[in-house]
């Protein structure tokens, strides 16, 4: 009797180790708070509440006229110096195939205006990039394919690069993770990869996703674990419980 009694609770403990009870709620899975790296006024706002971007689509515009003006004159700038720099170069390159022909200081002056040539060709590209960076800064670009989900900006608000404060939110369109809490006990148990069955609460469907990560720390107040797993679709905060496939 003792050892049908040992082989029936190895049975019950071997089943309840492969099912790990867990609850869990839904986030984006990418959220994201946006405010601008400089100071001006609004110009423009393309976008609103619950709408649709696609990455790099321009969701709102700073007052940039000087910027863009001092934008193109570096461009000006670098295109001439491009110019300069082809011919100094073409120059030199024809001096030095009759180098031992002609007298040496001769030779040194397109040397130096070859050499100078390719310097202001350098700072004006640099320029160049400097000014394109600071343009940029005054638009704001979606980061990645998402929906607007607040928006606290309108045009004639006065933003400040010393201060910036969040004036959109996005998170990604249909792209979900479940982020579940299991009991710590289980550490040793749960891992990446293993199948996640679940029902999303007052929904009787069952739903399966894999677990994409496990924390590495126990929440200090609940005791548990937490641990993510990608679904697609859900409005985001739903919550729902389920179990995890633990087989090893």
């Amino acid at each position: 009797m003792r050892k049908i009694f040992l082989v029936l609770l190895l049975l019950v403990l071997g089943l309840n180790a492969q099912e790990v009870y867990a609850n869990f709620f839904v986030e984006a899975l990418r959220d994201s708070a946006l405010a601008f790296n400089a100071g001006g006024i609004v110009k423009k706002v393309h976008v609103d509440i619950s709408q649709n971007v696609k990455k790099g689509d321009i969701l709102v515009e700073l007052a940039n006229d000087d910027t863009k003006a001092l934008l193109e004159i570096a461009k000006a700038d670098a295109a001439n110096a491009e110019v300069v720099f082809k011919y100094a170069k073409r120059d030199y390159e024809r001096q030095e195939k009759i180098k031992h022909l002609i007298d040496e200081a001769k030779f040194d002056l397109y040397a130096l205006a070859y050499e100078k040539a390719k310097t202001a060709l350098e700072h004006a590209k640099a320029n160049l990039n400097y000014r394109e960076a600071l343009y940029k800064k005054t638009i704001l670009y979606a980061p990645y394919d998402g929906v607007i989900y607040e928006k606290n900006v309108e045009v004639g608000d006065v933003v400040t690069e010393m201060s910036p404060k969040t004036i959109l939110k996005i998170q990604s369109q249909n792209e979900r993770k479940l982020v579940l809490e299991f009991d710590q006990k289980y550490w040793q148990t749960v891992k990446a990869g293993q199948t996640f069955k679940y029902k999303i609460d007052g929904d009787e469907k069952v739903h399966t996703s894999v677990i994409t990560k496990v924390y590495p720390h126990v929440n200090q107040q609940s005791r548990k674990l937490g641990a993510e797993a990608e679904a697609k679709g859900f409005v985001v905060k739903l919550f729902g419980d389920g179990v995890i496939d633990a087989k090893k």
